[in-house]
């Protein structure tokens, strides 16, 4: 496997990673419960290797804004349907223009 293969796979990856620091945090009840606690630093330090990773090829501000990007929509998605955050149709339209923002700088960096 080629090094910008392994990047991207890296970056998205420690892109959703994203998404398990944060749900542990909130199920660790302020790291008062050690298992989610536990899981939340463990992912939290494997989101930012694989990003540290991905940076050594992927241009720095694609590649975090790319992390960022999956990581806010992902998480606000799994708030939505585990936590009982709120949906409506500005939610998801702003989720989209995230998508659609992380994708555009992508493609612009080309």
């Amino acid at each position: 496997m080629n090094t910008t293969v392994i990047a991207w796979v890296c970056l998205i990856v420690a892109g959703l990673l994203e998404v398990v620091w944060a749900a542990g945090m909130k199920y660790s009840e302020g790291f008062t419960r050690l298992t989610p606690s536990i899981v939340a630093i463990l992912s939290v330090i494997a989101s930012l290797y694989l990003l540290s990773i991905a940076i050594r090829t992927i241009p720095l501000g694609i590649a975090y804004a790319i992390w960022v990007g999956i990581g806010a929509s992902m998480v606000a998605v799994y708030g939505m349907l585990f936590f009982q955050e709120p949906v409506s149709v500005p939610h998801i339209a702003s989720i989209g223009l995230i998508i659609v923002g992380v994708v555009s700088l992508n493609m612009l960096s080309n």
